[in-house]
């Protein structure tokens, strides 16, 4: 089997739990190591591993792919230098900060012949796996509208600094909302217009942190929210069709387990407690229903299996700058509408 030799930009908390794990156990990817500015960790949890000292060294290594992890202002211009080293990448999310440096990245893949992707792995939570099907199987009937919902109770500030300082890639919008942006991209494509409500909550905050969206199609409306002031949860996936609802709690397990420093596997990762099932409550051969749906397996090893799929046979990424492009632009759309105070056609 042909082995793509990866390397991470960081190894803070998303490489040690989002990347490492899932590199470690595909058996297509050999990780070379991790570019580590003070902190020298990667190697207790990989020994053979190397820790770079600079970019450069990672640029010059043998190197096939690199995962571009560090904070969201970051990305364009490592993404950037990675690319024109001729090196495959994947940048996490939010992709850039402009729709521009978004367009530019991928251009220069193209150009390069490189693969470039977007980690947008909560497209393989358990949760959001259910509800496309749900969707896909037709229980509900004509859409009328949806409601997704990343919802916290967590008053203060985060010890990141990069989050709470005013720049250009800091705020919740640029945080938790490229997931909630691009699960609705997924599952029904771009919207005609976008409606944005930000805002400010917490006391001390230099940035957004709340978000109310609400993406325009023909026919139906889905309404995207994120906050720091929930101490009850609402559903985080609320659906109604013509037909009947679905309803579901987040109840993905896999980020919990990740921290907790278990290791993913093929056979029983990912699997979320039967107390976290959705509710359906439809009409089935002219018959209502009200019951409980069995959740989906998620696992994030999906997410690398088609990036490597997407190297070694030329197949599509698992999520495209292309993808990347259209969620930079719904941003930048909501940025305008809150500004404006109106409706933003897109």
């Amino acid at each position: 089997m042909q082995k793509i030799k990866t390397a991470l930009l960081s190894y803070g908390m998303s490489g040690k739990v989002f990347h490492a794990p899932f590199l470690a156990l595909h058996p297509g990817f050999e990780l070379l190591g991790s570019w580590e500015r003070t902190k020298k960790l990667i190697q207790l949890d990989f020994p053979v591993v190397l820790s770079y000292p600079t970019l450069e060294a990672i640029l010059k290594s043998e190197s096939d792919l690199v995962i571009i992890n560090t904070p969201v202002a970051t990305h364009y211009e490592y993404a950037k230098q990675v690319l024109q080293a001729g090196k495959h990448a994947i940048v996490e999310k939010a992709f850039t900060t402009t729709v521009a440096e978004a367009e530019e990245l991928a251009a220069i893949g193209k150009a390069k012949g490189v693969k470039l992707a977007v980690f947008q792995n909560r497209r393989w939570d358990s949760d959001l796996k259910t509800v496309k099907q749900v969707l896909s199987e037709n229980l509900l009937g004509d859409l009328v509208e949806a409601e997704f919902h990343f919802d916290r109770y967590n008053p203060g500030l985060s010890l990141k600094q990069h989050k709470e300082t005013a720049n250009a890639g800091a705020g919740i919008l640029k945080d938790l909302g490229p997931h909630l942006i691009d699960q609705a991209l997924y599952l029904f494509g771009f919207p005609t217009a976008i409606y944005a409500d930000i805002r400010t909550t917490r006391a001390e905050s230099l940035v957004d942190d709340w978000i109310d969206l609400v993406l325009y199609y023909a026919n139906f409306r889905v309404r995207l929210k994120a906050g720091f002031f929930v101490r009850e949860a609402n559903p985080a996936y609320v659906v109604h069709g013509k037909k009947g609802s679905f309803l579901k709690h987040r109840g993905d397990v896999q980020e919990d387990e990740l921290k907790a420093g278990k290791k993913p596997n093929l056979v029983d990762w990912g699997m979320e407690p039967i107390a976290k099932e959705g509710l359906l409550h439809t009409v089935e051969n002219d018959e209502i229903i009200r019951k409980s749906i069995r959740t989906l397996q998620g696992n994030y090893y999906d997410f690398f299996e088609g990036m490597y799929q997407a190297i070694v046979n030329d197949s599509i990424e698992p999520v495209t700058a292309l993808e990347g492009i259209q969620v930079m632009q719904i941003i930048e759309a909501a940025i305008q509408s809150n500004r404006e105070k109106k409706v933003i056609a897109l």
